[in-house]
C-alpha cells in the first residue's frame, strides 16, 4: 500500500476539509431562549447529513491518497480545485438539505423563514441545479484524480492489483457524476408537478453503487486469484 505518510497536501486538505465542518458549525447562532434551542436542534438531521456528506467527499480523497502516492503539478491543481468547490458547496448543501428535511419531517425550517412557500418555478430549477452543479464537481475532480494515475501508471509503476482499483475508483465516481447530470436534466425538464423527482434521483446512488461495487468485488477476486 502506498502513500502511508501524510503529505503537506494531505495535511493541507484536511485542514480545508475541517474548516468547511466548522463553518457549518459556526454558522448556528447560540440559542437566547428555549424556542431558539428547540430550533437548533430540530437543525440536527440536517447537520447531519451535510456532515455525511462532506465526510464522504473527504474518505474518498482520504482513499486516493493512501494508495496512489501521486504529486504531480496536476494532482495539486486538481486537489485545490476540489477544495475550492467543497468551501463553496458547503452553504449550498446545508441549505438544500436543511429544505428537504424540514418538507419531509416538517422541522428544522428557520423561524421566519417561508421555505419553500416564496420559491419561484426558476428559483427551485435554479437551487437544485445548483447543488447538482456542486455534486458533479466534486465527482468530476475526484475522477479526474484516478485518471491522472492511470495517466502516470509506468511512472508510478502500478502493479496490476493497483491498476484495477484505479480504473474501478474512476468508474465509481463517474456513475455519480451520471447521476448529478441526470438530475440537472430533469429538474431542467421537468414540469414542477414532477420536479420532486429531479432529488429523488440521487436515491440512485445506493443500487447503482452497490451493483458496482459488487462487480468490481467480484472481478477484483478473480484477478487477485488469478496473479497469486
Amino acid at each position: 500500500m502506498r502513500g502511508r505518510e501524510v503529505t503537506r497536501l494531505e495535511g493541507f486538505s484536511d485542514a480545508v476539509f475541517g474548516f468547511a465542518l466548522t463553518l457549518l458549525v459556526v454558522s448556528l447562532e447560540v440559542p437566547e431562549d428555549f424556542p431558539a434551542l428547540k430550533q437548533t436542534l430540530s437543525g440536527f438531521l440536517p447537520f447531519a447529513a451535510t456532515f455525511a456528506v462532506v465526510s464522504w467527499i473527504w474518505f474518498e480523497h482520504y482513499l486516493f491518497f493512501l494508495h496512489y502516492k501521486v504529486e504531480d503539478n496536476l494532482t495539486v491543481l486538481f486537489n485545490l480545485i476540489l477544495l475550492f468547490v467543497v468551501l463553496f458547496f458547503a452553504y449550498p448543501l446545508k441549505f438544500v438539505l436543511t429544505r428537504l428535511v424540514a418538507g419531509w419531517t416538517g422541522i428544522g425550517m428557520p423561524r421566519g423563514d417561508p421555505g419553500y412557500a416564496g420559491f419561484t418555478a426558476s428559483d427551485a430549477r435554479l437551487l437544485m441545479v445548483a447543488y447538482s452543479a456542486g455534486f458533479v464537481a466534486v465527482f468530476s475532480v475526484l475522477a479526474l484524480f484516478y485518471w491522472n494515475a492511470l495517466r502516470q501508471r509506468d511512472a508510478l509503476g502500478l502493479e496490476p492489483l493497483e491498476l484495477f482499483d484505479a480504473r474501478a475508483g474512476l468508474r465509481r465516481h463517474l456513475l455519480c457524476v451520471a447521476v448529478g447530470l441526470c438530475s440537472i436534466l430533469l429538474s431542467l425538464l421537468l414540469p414542477m408537478r414532477l420536479f420532486g423527482f429531479s432529488g429523488f434521483v440521487y436515491f440512485l446512488l445506493g443500487p447503482v453503487q452497490g451493483t458496482n461495487g459488487h462487480r468490481t468485488g467480484v472481478a477484483r477476486a478473480r484477478l487477485k486469484a488469478s496473479l497469486a
